[in-house]
C-alpha cells in the first residue's frame, strides 16, 4: 500500500485498479471500484459518475431525477434534513473515494453536483423553466468556474498527500466546496431573473 495515501481518520486505503501493488492514480473508476466501498457508491452518484461523457452533467441529471422521484414524500424540512446529512456524508465519501483513486479531485466524483442541485431547488423552488435554467446555470458555474467558484476550486488543488496527512480530507472538502459556491451563484442568478422577470 502506498503510505502517502493513508489517513487514519478515513480508514485503510484501498489501492486500485486491478493490481493490488499498483499505486498510480486511477483515470476512470469501474463498476467493481464503485461496489467495493459504500463511500465510492455515494461519491460516484450511485453510478452516474461512471459516465464516460460529462460525468458531472450525468450526476446533476441524476440529482434532478432523484429530486422529482422523492418529491411526493418530501417536505422542505425533510429536504433540509437530507441535504444537511448529505454534506458531511458527502465530505467523507468524496475524501475516501479521491484517496482510493489517488486523485485529489476526480471528475467522476459527482456527489458534490447532486447535493448542490438539491440545495438550489430547496432554496429556490420553481417550475420547469426555472429548473432548466437552474440546471444550465449550475453546470455553467461548475464547468467554467468563474470568480468565486474558481477561487473555491483552487483552494485545495495544490495539496501534497505525501507531506500532509490530512490532504485527502481537505481534498474531499474542496470537492464539495466549489459546487456549493456554484449553487450559491446559481441561486443568486435565478433570484435576480425571477425578481426582474
Amino acid at each position: 500500500m502506498n503510505e502517502s495515501r493513508s489517513d487514519p481518520t478515513l480508514g485503510p486505503a484501498t489501492v486500485f485498479p486491478e493490481d493490488p501493488g499498483q499505486s498510480v492514480p486511477m483515470a476512470r473508476p469501474t463498476v467493481r471500484f464503485m461496489l467495493s466501498h459504500p463511500a465510492h457508491w455515494i461519491a460516484l452518484g450511485f453510478g452516474s459518475g461512471l459516465s464516460r461523457i460529462a460525468p458531472g452533467t450525468a450526476g446533476t441529471l441524476w440529482a434532478w431525477i432523484a429530486f422529482i422521484a422523492l418529491s411526493p414524500w418530501m417536505t422542505d424540512a425533510r429536504w433540509a434534513v437530507l441535504i444537511a446529512v448529505s454534506l458531511p456524508v458527502g465530505w467523507w465519501a468524496c475524501s475516501v473515494t479521491a484517496r482510493n483513486m489517488g486523485v485529489l479531485d476526480p471528475g467522476s466524483v459527482v456527489w458534490d453536483e447532486v447535493v448542490a442541485f438539491w440545495l438550489v431547488w430547496l432554496v429556490m423552488p420553481t417550475g420547469l423553466v426555472g429548473q432548466v435554467l437552474a440546471f444550465g446555470l449550475l453546470r455553467f458555474f461548475d464547468a467554467v468556474k468563474p470568480g468565486p467558484v474558481g477561487w473555491a476550486d483552487r483552494l485545495y488543488h495544490a495539496l501534497d498527500p505525501a507531506s500532509d496527512r490530512t490532504a485527502w480530507r481537505k481534498a474531499g472538502f474542496g470537492i464539495m466546496l466549489d459546487d456549493l459556491v456554484a449553487a450559491g451563484c446559481t441561486v443568486l442568478v435565478v433570484a435576480a431573473w425571477r425578481f426582474f422577470a
